[in-house]
């Protein structure tokens, strides 16, 4: 079987590992895509198409932008997995160290690396769009000179030479990734017994307490609150959405739990009931 799986960026990116990592040993075809939006739109336009996105990061934290368009799109997530962000500086096959004068990428990766950079003032550093476009553009543009950081597999793919690895500044630098699919898809892919993690989306009465209560319900059944996450409701000054992810080992308790909280919040909306990711690198 060919998954079909929409990502934001190109091959090489670290979208693209994580959806080979995700469906290892299976066929995979990506729909490339250039924003989060995208993405979205590519599942609505083909109800087969799954969506891979990044939902945060342990050194830069959350992608709020993306928990509204989850929301927002309607879609399930279906599962999820933790890769290591790793990366690597390359050049053109054909230079090295001392002709270059350049290194590009996305800000974030940038600002991962920071302690190599330091090491190296000479090069210029310039921001771009995405990691493994950078590796791209310099392939196709013959841009000699200048440098990309990116994941190490983008070399293979664009002709690049790698001149050092695991140039990131921490090493526990992981990110997680969720796979989305719609709801009649997600039906299909749902293995109840592999079920032991969830996540959900809810309002709070504007009242003392409110948020204490659902803990209280939670810690009650002996749930494992993984994440707590606020999001500021436009037009609602002071209220908030929570989105909640839990794990747990006895569904049946979980369900009860669910049907315990559900009173106590506005519009309780669940995201998806999936198998805890795996981690790689």
């Amino acid at each position: 079987m060919t998954h079909r799986v929409a990502i934001q960026g190109i091959k090489g990116s670290f979208h693209d590992i994580a959806a080979h990592r995700y469906f290892e040993g299976e066929e995979v075809e990506l729909l490339c895509c250039e924003t989060f939006e995208q993405v979205f739109v590519e599942m609505s336009r083909d109800p087969q198409v799954l969506g891979l996105v990044a939902i945060e990061n342990t050194i830069a934290g959350s992608l709020l932008h993306n928990y509204e368009l989850m929301r927002d799109s309607g879609a399930t997530i279906v599962g999820e997995h933790k890769l290591r962000i790793s990366h690597s500086i390359m050049c053109l096959p054909d230079e090295d160290w001392g002709d270059l004068s350049e290194v590009n990428s996305h800000p974030v990766a940038l600002m991962q690396c920071r302690d190599f950079l330091s090491q190296h003032r000479t090069l210029k550093v310039v921001e771009v769009s995405d990691t493994a476009g950078a590796a791209a553009d310099i392939s196709r543009g013959n841009l000699r000179g200048h440098a990309a950081i990116c994941h190490k597999d983008a070399a293979e793919i664009y002709g690049m030479k790698v001149l050092q690895e695991g140039i990131e500044t921490n090493k526990h630098n992981f990110t997680r990734f969720l796979v989305l699919a719609n709801q009649q898809q997600a039906i299909l892919m749902r293995n109840l017994q592999d079920v032991n993690k969830s996540s959900m989306v809810f309002m709070l009465p504007h009242e003392e307490g409110s948020l204490s209560a659902i803990l209280s319900v939670l810690s009650f059944y002996k749930l494992n609150l993984t994440k707590i996450q606020s999001l500021p409701i436009i037009g609602k000054e002071w209220q908030y959405m929570f989105y909640i992810d839990l794990s747990f080992t006895d569904y049946t308790r979980y369900r009860q739990a669910i049907n315990a909280i559900s009173p106590l919040t506005n519009g309780l909306k669940l995201l998806g009931e999936y198998k805890d990711g795996k981690q790689s690198i």
